[in-house]
């Protein structure tokens, strides 16, 4: 059997009213139409469903018993209208989203500030991951997209659109003062202790290469798990790290650190915005990205 929604949708409004006339209103049809459709609902369903007097209409047990069901179903329906509302205003909703802490500390803190004076009653689900982690992440729906420090090649079923670029540094604390005022190579670099991310990440075997360009191996004396654990240990006379500049900006401003100046200029990296143009995304997810390229690229703005 297979009775049309719109039947259920008007026994609902004249079960809970107990009216034709004022279903009629409420669904803004005429109550000639609500009648012949609950009498072809009856038909189809083989029994009465109610009873009519000049009062009104009152269910029969049938009625009630489907009303029951029919009750279930519509408030769920309203329910999720009323959600999706509700999202669409950015009243409430969600995003889901992978970072790498250079994106996060170089580029979206600001955006992410905004979204959510703006968006109050969206929920933001942010997972640290690096660049691998991030397109394994997107491509499998756990994440809406990601921006993070990418490679030049990369995975051809996502997409990505550089955002930002991203110069690094190595600093130095105050036992190396001596190296303020020197220009060093690479090769000279190596001759003192040196902090690093670890072997597993992207930004090391990025100066792996780099340093295998000029014939050395890298061989850090310190390696950390995240980016900003290497300031600190800087600032302590641990060793020189390679740093974004923006991340080490205000150490040097304020004296703690400062830039030791290379022969080589490091190659600069870029931040993307990653995503899976196979897999949609959210309202609340749509309203972020753009917020995102507005904050990167606002030339761009109102296009």
């Amino acid at each position: 059997m297979a009775v049309t929604y719109d039947y259920y949708r008007i026994f609902y409004f004249v079960a809970k009213y107990r009216s034709f006339t004022r279903a009629a209103h409420i669904l803004m049809n005429s109550q000639p139409n609500i009648t012949r459709a609950m009498n072809n609902l009856e038909q189809e369903l083989g029994c009465t469903l109610f009873l009519r007097s000049h009062r009104g209409v009152t269910l029969t047990p049938e009625g009630e018993k489907l009303f029951a069901h029919v009750q279930i179903a519509q408030e769920q329906f309203q329910a999720a209208e009323a959600e999706l509302a509700s999202d669409k205003a950015l009243q409430k909703g969600h995003v889901s989203l992978g970072v790498s802490e250079i994106a996060m500390h170089c580029l979206l803190l600001p955006v992410l500030r905004k979204f959510h004076l703006t968006y109050p009653g969206v929920h933001i689900r942010i997972t640290n991951c690096s660049a691998p982690q991030a397109i394994n992440a997107v491509k499998s729906g756990q994440m809406e997209f990601a921006v993070v420090t990418m490679p030049e090649e990369m995975d051809k079923a996502v997409r990505k659109l550089p955002l930002a670029e991203v110069q690094d540094i190595v600093i130095a604390g105050e036992q190396f003062a001596g190296l303020r005022e020197r220009t060093l190579s690479i090769e000279e670099i190596t001759e003192y202790p040196l902090i690093c991310l670890g072997r597993d990440t992207k930004t090391f075997e990025f100066y792996s290469h780099l340093f295998a360009d000029y014939g050395l191996v890298l061989e850090p004396d310190i390696e950390v798990a995240a980016t900003d654990q290497i300031l600190p240990l800087v600032k302590n006379d641990l060793g020189l790290g390679f740093l974004p500049g923006a991340l080490a900006e205000d150490a040097i401003h304020k004296g703690e650190v400062f830039e030791i100046h290379l022969k080589e200029k490091i190659p600069a990296r870029h931040i993307c915005m990653v995503w899976d143009p196979g897999r949609p995304i959210g309202i609340a997810a749509r309203e972020l990205e753009k917020m995102i390229r507005e904050s990167a690229h606002p030339e761009k703005q109102g296009s």
